[in-house]
């Protein structure tokens, strides 16, 4: 009996999982695996999505084009230049299959975001993963990875799951040391946090060059992850490009509505950046006090490394965290065993897994 075989190198490919979602037999739970908002959307943009309810029957504008000008008028950015899609997830997956054939290559970092290894393979072409430095992605490991094959690079900033980022000098120094044929995307969905005065998420090196893209999202500082939103802002030729097999409908219109309405709030925006303005430092010193190890973060979570110690690492730590209903992020995927990443919370939030850490580790 035959049945139909998948192309090559697809069951190949290990699945994306995300964090859990939940604590089994406990009846209050706060997840801070995802990176999500503890603040939610927008009050505008309930109201946005719920006036879509009337006209369900309606398929939604193709080009997104009211949102692509909501967001031309918030970031100064020509609406042509924009393309909307299904979160940023399948903006990165768009630009994939429309650069990568069998054969061609894509550098990520070793700890960057699993989508851009899973988009690699998926459209034939070589994942190549190159080693960070102090969890940051590194230069110039990057563009001595460099070869005739590769066709884009994939690069996080800040990154997830490690909260790194690479000062603008060294993001201009890497897109130099490209050839021309190379795309760099400039995967930005944390850019919102950032509070730093060497970063640039990308806007200046997409108006200068014809091989760079930055992409957004909706899920983060926004509150908008459930709607699956996202956005890039790239050259014309890239935009030409994309929009040949973006597909007609990619973008709902209740999310459409809701993006608007969130751009449009700017104050609801200024709250949560700086509700984890005052809880990302403070998490981080608290969690160090105990003895614990944090990667300094510039966007709403923490990397927090335990000691391969029998009943002291991180797989024992997510399992009394996870019996007190403080959900956290496991990164064996990641290559992280010894790790997990805390999302910023509501204050409660913060201050229970902090005391959680400390009975776990037997700290007084």
């Amino acid at each position: 009996m035959t049945r139909p075989v998948p192309k090559s190198g697809i069951l190949d490919i290990a699945a994306y999982i995300p964090g859990k979602s939940a604590a089994p037999g406990v009846e209050r739970v706060f997840k801070l695996s995802a990176n999500e908002t503890p603040l939610g959307p927008s009050p505008r943009a309930i109201e946005a999505f719920k006036s879509a309810a009337a006209h369900l029957e309606d398929y939604p504008d193709g080009s997104s084009r009211e949102l692509r000008e909501a967001i031309g008028r918030t970031y100064g950015l020509d609406p042509e230049r924009i393309v909307c899609g299904s979160g940023s997830d399948e903006i990165l997956n768009l630009l994939a299959h429309t650069y990568l054939s069998p054969g061609d290559e894509a550098i990520h970092t070793a700890h960057g975001f699993l989508v851009y290894g899973i988009a690699t393979k998926a459209n034939g072409a070589r994942p190549v993963v190159v080693a960070e430095k102090t969890f940051t992605a590194d230069v110039d490991a990057i563009l001595a990875a460099v070869t005739a094959r590769t066709k884009l690079v994939f690069l996080a900033n800040p990154n997830n799951p490690t909260g790194t980022y690479v000062p603008f000098n060294e993001i201009k120094r890497l897109h130099a040391g490209l050839p021309g044929h190379v795309l760099l995307v400039l995967d930005a969905a944390y850019a919102e946090y950032v509070q730093r005065n060497d970063y640039e998420a990308g806007f200046e090196l997409v108006a200068t060059s014809d091989n760079v893209v930055m992409c957004r999202t909706f899920s983060k500082i926004h509150g908008l992850a459930a709607l699956r939103l996202g956005w890039m802002v790239a050259p014309a030729h890239v935009v030409d490009a994309v929009n040949r097999i973006r597909g007609p409908f990619n973008v709902n219109a209740p999310a459409m509505l809701a993006g608007i309405a969130s751009l449009a709030d700017a104050a609801h925006i200024e709250v949560a950046r700086a509700h984890n303005a005052r809880w990302l430092p403070w998490v981080t010193q608290e969690i160090e006090k105990l003895g614990l190890a944090v990667t300094p973060s510039v966007a709403n979570f923490v990397l927090i490394h335990f000691p391969a110690e029998k009943d002291r690492g991180a797989a024992e730590a997510d399992a009394f965290l996870t019996r007190r209903g403080l959900v956290l992020r496991g990164l064996g995927n990641y290559g992280l065993p010894d790790s997990l990443r805390m999302t910023i919370g509501t204050e409660e939030a913060n201050r229970l897994v902090v005391a959680a850490l400390r009975d776990f580790l037997g700290k007084t």
